[in-house]
């Protein structure tokens, strides 16, 4: 298990980091972000990476322009973080496998809603140049502006709009990584139509999940949406949602990989890297976890009869393959 902890290049395609003086949302009281290091909680996770995100529509904007003024202030955050753990984001697959190859830690920077463009697409170049290079457009409400796409369960925008297809090829051509979880089924196939780069879907499950009685479970992937990102080379990423154990988050990546391929999956945990909870957070995903999060999953993987190939592909070599490729990096 050691080896295969340390061999790997493995990669969270979808945590919640909120540093200290940022706000975090509803689901956390809405209190400021903890004095945790995200250096030392990365370390223990045995990851390489996570890719960072700050869920915008959660940062209190009542008014346009808010958005945009609050994802700047959690980059200056990150970038505060980043420089008090000696951690510099990667910006390329090269980054990635240079930390993995170091044995360090490292961050690709995300967002979870794009809530900040409000229509004006010249403001993804804007945070490009800030290190963003994975962006999921959509996620509980929309741009108060202008509307991305429809998200889960809803069907009033027709799928993806025109300024969210403007959005894609923009990323497309500043080579971002496109994360369209939390889009309905017509804005996955929507996306598929316009998009020249593999995408990911960072974080959910499958229809069917076992805990259909979640409020999670709009949020879950059809298997033929699924199967269709496959085909196009992206990489469906399996959350720790609704598991009440490792073996229940095997399993349901078991189930993910039984329906698409284990080329096309992988880990995705939408958990928070740092909490103000006590006990909780990544490295405590589930009750009675004595060590980090990867290797705790690790030992899992091998009980349920993975390969060390297979492991090695849906902890982080899947992610970083369309990483590689939607950034030009490959």
């Amino acid at each position: 298990m050691a080896k295969i902890v340390a061999d790997t290049m493995a990669i969270d395609m979808h945590n919640h980091v909120y540093p200290a003086g940022t706000q975090q949302g509803p689901q956390r009281g809405g209190e400021p972000g903890p004095e945790l290091s995200l250096g030392e909680e990365l370390k223990l996770s045995g990851l390489t990476a996570i890719c960072a995100a700050f869920a915008l529509d959660r940062a209190g904007n009542s008014k346009p322009g808010d958005a945009r003024v609050n994802f700047l202030k959690w980059l200056d955050a990150i970038d505060a973080e980043l420089e008090k753990a000696h951690i510099s984001r990667a910006l390329t697959l090269g980054d990635l496998r240079t930390a993995h190859r170091l044995g360090k830690q490292t961050i690709v920077q995300s967002v979870e809603g794009s809530h900040f463009i409000e229509g004006h697409v010249d403001r993804i170049e804007e945070v490009y140049k800030r290190g963003l290079r994975d962006l999921q457009l959509l996620h509980d409400s929309n741009d108060m502006v202008a509307p991305l796409g429809d998200i889960n369960g809803g069907t009033s925008l027709g799928g993806l709009t025109a300024v969210g297809a403007d959005v894609v090829k923009e990323c497309n051509r500043l080579r971002i990584l496109v994360d369209m979880a939390h889009g309905s089924s017509a804005t996955l196939l929507g996306t598929l139509k316009i998009a020249r780069h593999p995408f990911i879907v960072s974080h959910t499950s499958l229809d069917g999940w076992k805990n259909p009685s979640s409020r999670m479970a709009s949020r879950t992937i059809g298997k033929q949406e699924a199967k269709a990102v496959a085909d196009a080379g992206g990489v469906v990423g399996v959350w720790t949602k609704g598991t009440n154990s490792p073996k229940e988050f095997v399993e349901d990546i078991k189930m993910v990989v039984d329906a698409i391929g284990v080329d096309h999956v992988g880990i995705g945990t939408d958990d928070d890297l740092l909490s103000s909870r006590t006990g909780t957070g990544l490295n405590h995903a589930w009750q009675g976890m004595n060590g980090g999060f990867y290797p705790t999953v690790v030992e899992e993987f091998l009980r349920e009869g993975f390969t060390a190939e297979e492991i090695t592909k849906v902890s982080g070599g899947n992610f970083a393959r369309v990483f590689g490729a939607a950034t030009g990096t490959a």
